[in-house]
């Protein structure tokens, strides 16, 4: 049988046992002293089988073959491991080695290694561990250990059963005593009899938390520029009070071949520092900068560069990231700044920080700077009015210069660029806050100028400036004026008059010429009136009724003025739509009323001669009234002639409606007939009343003052109207068929029914089922029939006249 001198395993750590120093000789038997020179051996039981088993040598690196026959005592005495002494002979059939005389020694009477006499210290390099194996057994593995001897450095392995103290576990960088045990057989060596002299101490590192997920986070590094993993059950303390930013101080242990943190302690703020900020401040100009608009992703941490003038005379480029800038404002190539050195103690590689935008630099590059009022704020951004342009412009809050807080009305220095995310649209950029009294729209010139009032704005009948060029135009006044012998007219705004005693038509009025930046024209400004004229009756006609108030058209039909009923002189109930009143305007905070209001005799007021030709037509343009976002209050009819060819356009007023309740809308079919103003022969349209079709359906429900009409115009939505629009203030029931005209709100785009007319009244259907129900007591009771219909004393179904209470 071949004998495996391969298999070059220690028997000891082929079944985990622990062989200890031998300080003197090997025992030998006396048993079988040498024969003719042969020379006895030691080795250890490595197998046993039926009748014969292996020995495995201490001495050398050889397995021997042996015969249960040559063991001197009882065979099964033979354990696995037991120390024996044998001679060596040969087979004489195979010719080959075998043991044999084989004894049986004290246990630990031998070793296969030698230990060193002295023990050397070291330090653990790598720890020793235990892994289960497939079959589920224990699989040591081997650590490693290093020593210096004469100068050099020496690793040697060891494992965990050579560790004297069972409970003792030796980490990583732990300082160590132990035995060098040479194995007798291959001369290789290893770490015996190890024991801890001194605990390695692990240093506490710190970082900042840079990224947490759902159940775990990354550190950034203060020792090395990197980032470390951690889970949130490693934090001692509560994980939801951590946060990006947050300083820590934690451990480091490896895991699957890789770094993580552990026992992470949350720090107070401002512990964990990165870079040494230089107390020196430099001045550079920008030499590279950062995209702000571009849709592709930032690679380069510190993508921008500037270039500043070192002390020995020469130049050097730093770069900067977007965190390094003082705000977020656009910087510009040459820009002028102001900065502060930054060196990151991990690598010392420096970068500029601190960035701030020198002033001078607008002066030095010669910048277009603009100057504007903020004239709307919002979350994040805002509007500013500029002096030198007319629309407003737009602004990100980010492109201030300073920090602090933007006000309305707040004097601002900024410059004009296209929007980079619509080129067609402009934006205000590098705004800087200006000291009160900085910005003038206009130039003021000193002399004061009297004139007399011609027009007031349209803002002083109660109507708001629109935000268009039309509404612009309606917000001014006229005030007309002598210069060098010649008469001049200027406009003026409701904001440039005194607000307490705003100036009417006819008064004379004291005021200073400005001219406008933006366009050089000339408005009045300081507006005072020195003459009021005689107060002077106005007259109108009644446009609107509410149910505290209303509106009057003008005479001149251009314009409504707002009045309260407690501003009546008599019954409010009076009233109707188009009736003649007289009344004063008064002005009451920034909105003009309508007082001592008085109904006057119909045809009071000189209106239009009518002529007899009837025309037909459609409506072009409402009244206000019906779409308040119009700028004109008049509106607009067109003769539609038989071959359906457009013919001319004709304005019309409250009192051109043959039916004042009437809502026309732009597409009506209208019939009316033209007139002609008796005070300034302007054609007007008269007596227009609306072709419509008119709707059947019955009463839904009625709920105060308005209801519901059973006619769908939305999913599960019923038509609404109010009992203002009910002809002839006829009491309507629930049932009550009715016909209506049904339109469209220009505001809120709903519909209605207007024009409501009662057809006939009706019982409701559950009135109606119960007399034509047969009604019995019990099912087999008896039942009642009608036979005869009731009849009045005049024949009929009922009574025909109408009861009065």
């Amino acid at each position: 049988m071949a004998s495996p001198l391969w298999k070059k395993q220690p028997l000891s750590n082929a079944y985990g046992s622990r062989n200890h120093s031998m300080s003197g000789p090997l025992q030998r038997s006396t048993s079988y002293p040498s024969h003719n020179g042969v020379q006895r051996e030691t080795g250890q039981v490595e197998k046993l089988l039926s009748s014969y088993g292996f020995l495995q040598c201490c001495d050398r690196d050889g397995r021997l073959f042996f015969h249960y026959s040559e063991y001197s005592d009882n065979v099964e005495d033979l354990t696995l491991g037991d120390a024996v002494e044998f001679e060596t002979s040969v087979d004489r059939r195979t010719g080959k080695p075998v043991a044999c005389k084989i004894i049986k020694l004290k246990n630990g009477s031998i070793s296969t290694e030698i230990l060193s006499d002295d023990k050397v210290t070291g330090f653990i390099v790598s720890e020793a561990k235990m892994s289960k194996s497939r079959n589920g057994g224990l699989n040591g593995e081997s650590g490693q250990v290093t020593y210096e001897m004469n100068g050099e450095c020496f690793f040697l392995n060891y494992m965990i059963h050579d560790v004297q103290t069972k409970d003792t576990k030796l980490k990583k960088e732990d300082k160590v005593l132990f035995n060098i045990a040479t194995d007798k057989r291959d001369g290789s060596v290893r770490a015996r009899n190890m024991t801890l002299l001194e605990s390695f101490v692990a240093p506490r590192y710190q970082g900042i938390v840079c990224s947490m997920k759902e159940s775990f986070g990354f550190l950034e590094r203060a020792d090395v520029v990197k980032e470390i993993f951690f889970h949130y059950s490693e934090f001692e303390g509560d994980i939801n009070e951590l946060v990006l930013g947050d300083d820590v101080d934690y451990d480091i242990t490896v895991r699957n071949d890789k770094e993580v943190a552990i026992n992470i302690k949350k720090l107070p703020p401002g512990t964990v520092v990165f870079e040494e900020i230089s107390d020196e401040s430099y001045i550079g100009n920008i030499s590279k900068v950062i995209p702000r608009f571009s849709n592709r992703r930032q690679t380069e941490p510190f993508p921008g560069k500037l270039i500043f003038e070192t002390p020995d005379g020469g130049k050097r480029e730093l770069s900067y990231g977007e965190k390094d800038v003082f705000g977020s404002y656009t910087l510009n190539e040459d820009d002028t700044v102001e900065f502060q050195i930054a060196t990151d103690k991990r690598d010392l590689l420096q970068r500029a920080t601190s960035i701030k935008l020198m002033i001078d630099t607008f002066e030095a590059v010669k910048e277009e700077r603009e100057m504007g009022i903020v004239a709307a704020i919002k979350e994040g951004f805002g509007f500013i009015k500029c002096v030198n342009r007319e629309p407003r412009m737009f602004f990100h809050f980010s492109e201030l210069l300073e920090s602090g807080d933007l006000h309305i009305s707040d004097e601002v220095e900024f410059t004009v660029i296209p929007d980079p995310n619509s080129p067609k649209r402009q934006i205000a950029v590098r705004i800087k806050l200006l000291p009160k009294g900085s910005v003038c729209f206009e130039i003021i010139q000193p002399e004061r100028v009297q004139g007399t009032v011609e027009k007031v704005p349209a803002n002083l009948w109660g109507k708001s400036p629109g935000k268009n060029s039309k509404d612009k135009e309606l917000d001014r006044g006229l005030i007309s004026y002598q210069l060098n012998g010649k008469k001049q007219t200027v406009n003026y705004h409701a904001k440039d008059t005194d607000i307490r005693t705003p100036p009417n038509i006819g008064d004379e009025v004291e005021f200073n010429l400005a001219e406008i930046k933006k366009d050089n024209t000339q408005t009045a400004v300081n507006v005072v009136v020195m003459n009021r004229a005689e107060e002077t009756i106005k007259y109108g006609y009644l446009s609107v009724l509410k149910d505290s108030f209303g509106f009057i058209e003008t005479e001149q039909h251009d314009r409504e003025v707002f009045f309260r009923y407690s501003e009546v002189c008599g019954e409010v109930n009076e009233f109707e739509l188009g009736d003649e009143v007289s009344f004063v305007v008064v002005r009451r905070s920034n909105r003009v009323h309508a007082e001592n209001i008085k109904k006057l005799n119909k045809g009071t007021l000189p209106g239009e001669i009518v002529r007899t030709d009837v025309e037909l037509g459609q409506v072009v343009r409402p009244l206000r009234n019906i779409d308040p976002q119009q700028e004109e209050y008049e509106g607009l009819v067109q003769v539609i002639h038989e071959d359906e060819t457009e013919g001319d356009v004709y304005p019309y007023c409250i009192t051109s409606l043959t039916d004042k309740h009437e809502f026309l809308q732009a597409g009506d079919k209208i019939r009316f007939q033209i007139g002609v103003s008796k005070t300034d022969d302007r054609e007007w349209a008269c007596n227009i009343t609306a072709l419509r079709k008119f709707i059947r359906s019955k009463v839904d429900s009625l709920k105060g003052q308005y209801g519901f009409i059973d006619y769908e115009m939305e999913e599960g939505k019923k038509l609404f109207f109010h009992m203002s629009e009910v002809q002839d203030g006829i009491d309507l029931q629930v049932g009550d068929e009715v016909e209506f005209v049904m339109i469209r709100n220009q505001q809120n785009g709903r519909y209605s029914a207007v024009n409501v007319r009662r057809l006939s009244r009706q019982r409701p259907e559950h009135l109606v089922h119960k007399l034509k129900t047969n009604l019995s007591l019990e099912d087999n009771g008896p039942r009642f029939i009608v036979t005869r219909q009731p009849r009045g004393p005049d024949g009929t179904k009922g009574f025909e006249m109408q009861r009065n209470l």
